[in-house]
């Protein structure tokens, strides 16, 4: 996919910008308010057809955006990092204890990803008394660190969040 179309009241992509998806990293070309489409540009889009992209609620201006890829998911890389010097574990650990401070709740999560992988966060959230939302709002903390990876359902550990809970436990 080169392009997308999107109803939107004003724009929420920034040219120049990027976002991260499935794919890795995509960058946001031109974004530029249109008529329509061709159908080129519906092939471009992943659609079949022109009213694929620009149907929906046609009182919204139409908005053409083009994409690129940047390169991979930069957390793939760092998920993958077993390796922690002294000073990389402390920082992350300064960093957990922070999150913590209000209620200790990421070495839960960590141990309970690592002993229930491809478990629904709903189940994995009720079985600690949390509510769904902020328990996957969390973990999408952790994988920002590179400690979990997202399934298609549920989540598992990445090698640097395994690593991460067999090293030291920080004072």
């Amino acid at each position: 996919m080169t392009l997308a179309f999107r109803r939107w009241s004003r724009p929420r992509v920034t040219p120049g910008g990027s976002f991260l998806s499935s794919v890795g990293v995509v960058r946001v070309g031109a974004v530029d308010e249109v008529g329509g489409a061709t159908p080129d540009e519906a092939r471009a889009a992943g659609a079949s057809t022109v009213d694929e992209v620009v149907g929906g609620r046609t009182e919204l201006p139409l908005y053409r955006i083009e994409l690129s890829w940047g390169g991979p998911d930069p957390r793939d890389a760092l998920s993958a990092d077993t390796s922690f010097t002294a000073d990389q574990r402390a920082q992350l650990a300064a960093t957990l204890a922070r999150w913590d401070a209000r209620s200790p709740w990421t070495r839960q999560t960590l141990e309970l990803i690592r002993d229930r992988p491809a478990t629904r966060a709903p189940d994995l959230a009720a079985s600690v008394g949390r509510e769904t939302a902020p328990f996957k709002r969390d973990v999408r903390r952790l994988k920002e660190l590179g400690l979990t990876h997202s399934l298609e359902v549920g989540y598992r550990l990445s090698p640097r969040g395994q690593a991460y809970l067999e090293g030291p436990v920080a004072p």
